[in-house]
């Protein structure tokens, strides 16, 4: 059978807020793990409990609602709710520690759906990992591109 590369095309709407969070060791370890396996430096993790899907890169580890859907022009894809982006591993003394990291909403009222990310990924991407202990992760791809909202008749756009 021949391989092929899936690239998807996620939106990234305007930035909500943003907090310095930490990611368990463990976790940021299981994402190093599969983005060292991956042949084009992009994993999909499907959280099927929360039905979102984590697409991890080298920068980030961005979550989409697997179920939401988006226009932008002729363009269609997926609307990035939330972002995490650790920093850099000089700020970690321990290989134990957690790592640092920024978490960036771009909806409101996510604070619940970060903290179900936090378990709810981790269990993921363990079995992510036990699925493709034989085998290749699939070759995907993700394209982000920027989302402007568009204001509603005689509304604002609000983020």
């Amino acid at each position: 059978m021949a391989a092929y590369n899936v690239t998807e095309v996620f939106f990234r709407p305007p930035e909500v807020t943003r907090q310095s969070s930490a990611l368990p060791a463990d976790l940021h370890h299981a994402v190093q793990r599969l983005l060292a396996r991956s042949p084009t430096g992009c994993v999909f993790v499907p959280i099927r409990s929360m039905q979102y899907i984590g697409v991890i890169d080298r920068a980030e580890i961005v979550f989409v609602d697997s179920q939401a859907y988006a226009y932008q022009g002729e363009q269609g894809g997926r609307l990035i709710l939330v972002a995490w982006q650790p920093r850099p591993a000089a700020e970690r003394a321990s290989l134990a520690e957690p790592v640092p990291c920024d978490v960036v909403f771009y909806e409101r009222d996510l604070a619940d759906v970060q903290r179900r990310l936090v378990g709810d990924f981790g269990r993921a991407l363990r079995d992510l990992e036990q699925r493709c202990r034989n085998a290749a992760l699939p070759a995907q791809g993700a394209r982000i591109l920027p989302f402007e909202r568009r204001a509603a008749a005689g509304r604002p756009a609000t983020p």
